[in-house]
């Protein structure tokens, strides 16, 4: 290791600057780093170099912008440059679905061992924090003392994030647990230089968990594995209370006292989306599977098939609320983001519906706060509104698909003025029936009467 920044501590690269990359780069920086960020897109290097955040997520382009101007955060595409600058390399690429099967893609990580290791030719340490096959960090660590000058000067460690979208300032600086996967034999400086990287958070009170590489792999996919269950178990409960006539949110209020479940992810709706719980459980089945213990995840099979169900369900609430063929009918679906304070749309379930009515007939309008021009890019057969009143005027019915703050607000006596029926179906269980009913609407939402 070198003797880093002026001040002794280390200087950090971040190799892969999309939204896990980025929001680390601009954080690490705030906590007073030198930060190289490093990406293969020309484009995006350019943009981030003039303090440009090419996503949205809430406060992180000002803290972006702020660290360029600063001169802490810098942007390249050279791996050479990266390997002269760095003492810690922390790895961010993506690891989307395989095509055509459950599996993670870890071709990206594997790229970067392949770049970057061959210049490597004094001490650092690698780490990995994208979420991975367990295995893969073993595999990188081997792949990396091989290539490397090096050799076994170069460490590796996992620790994988745990980012929310809309909170994700908050959970890299302030995080509500740090999870340093080290290898057996390993020098012990690592984890020494990985505590000194995360000094703040860990003086602030974040705990830290050390543990080998294994079992550091898993955190992150086991964690993603049991919320994606709450989920489903609180979407299959809204399953039986439709049928029983019951009210899932009351049910779920009374079990979310019980300490031992908590109220937290009890909220029965439209189901999960994301770029993560929905690949991640998959590929956690395919990984378990490889490993000869796939019976250990079946019952993930169940999680993503109610989480599937749930788009089909409010599909057809909102054909039993319609009060004229599909054909020609006007929705106003309110959200495009899988979830509010984001623009991603990865395996939205608010677009999933939209498309699945469009497909039916339907002239589907949608409106979101920040996802507008994602949306429009990939669902181009859908009709668009800047504004939640030209989404809604002359609808014959209106989906509230995403839980954005304006959305929950909204006024249900002024809407009920624009739109040509007021119909609703709320496929986030976040608005109070009994106000929209006493304003003349036919209200109707999952799991509840």
């Amino acid at each position: 290791m070198t003797d880093g920044q002026a001040d002794g501590r280390p200087r950090l690269t971040v190799i892969g600057c999309g939204y896990l990359g980025a929001t680390h780069a601009a954080c690490m920086a705030e906590l007073g780093f030198e930060v190289l960020g490093v990406d293969v897109d020309v484009e995006r290097v350019k943009s981030l170099s003039a303090g440009r955040l090419p996503f949205f997520e809430p406060g992180l382009a000002e803290l972006l912008s702020a660290q360029v101007e600063s001169g802490r955060l810098r942007f390249t595409t050279s791996y050479a440059e990266a390997a002269d600058f760095g003492d810690v390399h922390f790895v961010c690429v993506s690891t989307p679905q395989r095509a055509g099967d459950f599996a993670a893609d870890v071709s990206r990580l594997d790229a970067v061992v392949t770049d970057l290791a061959p210049l490597l030719d004094r001490p650092c340490v690698v780490v990995g924090k994208s979420t991975v096959p367990v295995g893969t960090a073993e595999r990188m660590r081997q792949r990396l003392r091989q290539l490397a000058p090096a050799g076994d000067a170069v460490a590796l460690a996992w620790n994988p994030e745990f980012l929310r979208e809309g909170h994700a300032i908050d959970d890299t600086v302030a995080p509500d647990r740090l999870v340093l996967g080290l290898a057996g034999g390993d020098d012990p400086t690592t984890e020494q230089t990985l505590r000194a990287v995360y000094t703040g958070p860990i003086a602030a009170g974040s705990p830290v968990v050390v543990c080998d590489l294994a079992t550091a792999e898993l955190v992150k996919v086991a964690a993603n594995a049991f919320l994606a269950t709450k989920v489903s178990f609180i979407n299959a409960m809204a399953e039986l209370c439709e049928a029983a006539g019951a009210d899932v949110t009351r049910l779920a209020e009374a079990i979310g006292h019980d300490e031992r479940i908590g109220r937290r992810f009890l909220n029965a709706g439209l189901g999960f989306g994301g770029g993560c719980l929905p690949k991640d459980i998959r590929a956690f089945m395919a990984r378990a599977g490889e490993l000869g213990a796939g019976d250990a995840l079946t019952f993930l099979r169940e999680v993503d098939a109610i989480n599937q169900r749930r788009r089909a369900r409010v599909v057809d609430l909102a054909g039993e609320l319609l009060d004229r063929p599909w054909p020609g009918a006007r929705i106003a679906v309110l959200g495009a983001a899988f979830k509010p304070h984001s623009d991603d749309i990865r395996d939205s379930p608010a677009l999933n519906v939209a498309g699945r009515m469009h497909l039916l007939g339907a002239h589907v309008t949608v409106h979101d706060p920040k996802a507008m021009p994602n949306a429009r890019r990939t669902w181009p057969t859908l009709a668009y509104a800047d504004t939640i009143d030209d989404a809604c005027a002359g609808a014959h019915l209106v989906l509230l698909a995403t839980e954005w703050p304006q959305f929950r607000e909204l006024d249900p006596a002024a809407l009920a003025t624009l739109v040509d029926t007021p119909a609703l179906v709320d496929a986030r269980n976040c608005l109070d029936p009994t106000r929209w009913r006493a304003a003349g609407w036919t209200y109707r939402a999952l799991g509840r009467p």
